[in-house]
């Protein structure tokens, strides 16, 4: 197992190593026999099934184009729509303003028609009373998202209309006042304080997303715009058999991922545009204590052929205690910022993330290009619960630009191992490697500003 190597002496020992025999890299972990499992998933996943019935809000009093709240006419067409077995609540075209949250329900199709803006009010006291929600990987009471759903079947939102979190709200000032609350939440996770005594609404100050679904089976997220989300944009937890497809995310507050599937099986990520302030896609699975006793993987997901104009491109963790496997990503474009893919823990964690392919990945230019960061330092409470990253192929990678090519930093007591990258072409790069305990890492068939290389490190 290599330790640690230094920037000076590692190129030579890269091209040393380039011209030996790597007969002895343990590479038996993958077959290209794998992505028939990718398949399987997108052949599996189902989609919702509600009746093909019209309820528009307009004809439950709601104005367009106005000071007025539409809040109170939206939840009276989705009452009937309940009602009437289910259905499509339809917003025309126009602008709507929605004075506090949407909560769906069963068998809801919220469909944001082309034309139509659906903007949520700026006070906080709004999104009251307090819900059930996962706040970064932990279980609390908080401010309801804008729109939300808890313990239902067969929901989507569509349309090519935009659901706008309102850059005027109160929320996006939270980020100065947080401090508190996220370290009283994050000591509360980590030493198992039960559910209800994790009251974080009014007096605290931990944002909603713009998006939230829980608890839920059979979700469509579909053709719309969202943008200045108060937190992550679109928020799948406990989420099985979701697809998220055509949506453009633009949104670049503090922490706006554009999509996190936390705790979610069965899931596919296509077709999308992401320009977000945070990660485009993340997959996570729950925080610390609190996500080990949940113990609700992550797994069966696909994305593929998305664009991603994020700080981030693909972040897997940090908050992954509950676990990740099965995951497959393939034809996506990164356009720039600061890493492409970004795999996070650190020793308050535990879990495990295997299983993880990626290739066929266009890259025009970013700070740091692998980066997993297994020891992050970030709110870290002294916890001894290693992460386990293994089993994860890179391969059919280019890029024009990167400033480091790879960071690896792992705790001793369970080194970043099983992971191969092949095929990897990188036109420019100033830095190369940066890490510390490696066990079963091969880098093959590697280009790197013209010069071809390969490595195994035992």
């Amino acid at each position: 197992m290599i330790k640690n190597v230094t920037q000076s002496i590692l190129f030579i020992i890269l091209m040393l190593l380039s011209v030996l025999s790597f007969a002895q890299a343990k590479t038996t972990f993958y077959k290209q026999s794998d992505w028939k499992q990718m398949d399987v998933i997108l052949k599996k996943v189902e989609s919702p099934k509600i009746p093909d019935k019209k309820f528009v809000i307009t004809d439950f009093g709601a104005k367009a184009n106005s000071n007025s709240d539409s809040r109170p006419a939206i939840m009276n067409a989705i009452n009937a729509a309940v009602k009437a077995g289910g259905g499509r609540v339809v917003i025309p075209a126009g602008k709507w303003l929605s004075n506090g949250p949407i909560h769906l329900q069963s068998f809801i199709d919220l469909h944001v028609s082309e034309g139509a803006t659906l903007s949520f009010g700026p006070q906080v006291k709004d999104y009251l009373p307090a819900v059930f929600t996962r706040w970064e990987g932990t279980e609390i009471y908080g401010y309801s998202p804008m729109v939300y759903a808890n313990n239902v079947t067969d929901v989507a939102i569509t349309g090519a209309g935009t659901i706008d979190g309102n850059a005027q709200s109160e929320f996006h000032s939270w980020p100065k006042q947080q401090a508190p609350d996220i370290a009283a939440l994050r000591q509360m996770g980590f030493d198992g304080v039960a559910l209800e005594k994790r009251q974080f609404a009014e007096g605290h100050f931990l944002r909603p997303p713009l998006i939230q679904i829980v608890n839920a089976k059979r979700v469509l997220l579909d053709g719309y715009t969202a943008t200045n989300s108060p937190f992550w944009v679109n928020h799948l937890v406990y989420t099985d058999h979701a697809q998220m497809r055509n949506v453009n995310v633009d949104s670049m507050f503090s922490n706006n991922d554009g999509i996190d599937v936390d705790s979610g099986r069965w899931v596919v990520i296509e077709n999308n545009h992401f320009r977000t302030g945070d990660d485009s896609i993340v997959i996570k699975s729950g925080r610390d204590l609190d996500g080990r006793k949940i113990g609700r993987p992550s797994e069966n997901v696909v994305v593929r052929n998305n664009i991603l104009d994020g700080e981030d491109g693909i972040g897997l963790g940090s908050e992954m205690s509950g676990g990740i496997k099965n995951v497959y990503f393939t034809d996506n474009t990164y356009l720039k910022g600061t890493s492409v893919f970004r795999l996070k823990a650190n020793l308050d964690r535990g879990g495990s993330v295997e299983h993880v392919r990626i290739r066929n990945t266009k890259i025009d230019e970013a700070k740091y290009l692998f980066w997993f960061d297994l020891s992050y330092v970030a709110g870290y409470l002294g916890g001894n619960f290693p992460s386990k990253y293994s089993d994860i192929v890179f391969e059919n990678i280019t890029a024009n630009k990167v400033d480091t090519f790879f960071i690896g930093h792992a705790p001793e007591a369970q080194p970043l191992q099983n992971v191969l990258f092949n095929n990897i072409q990188v036109k420019s790069s100033n830095q190369f490697m940066d890490f510390k305990n490696l066990k079963n890492v091969t880098f093959t068939n590697l280009e790197i500003n013209g010069q071809k290389m390969s490595a195994y490190f035992e």
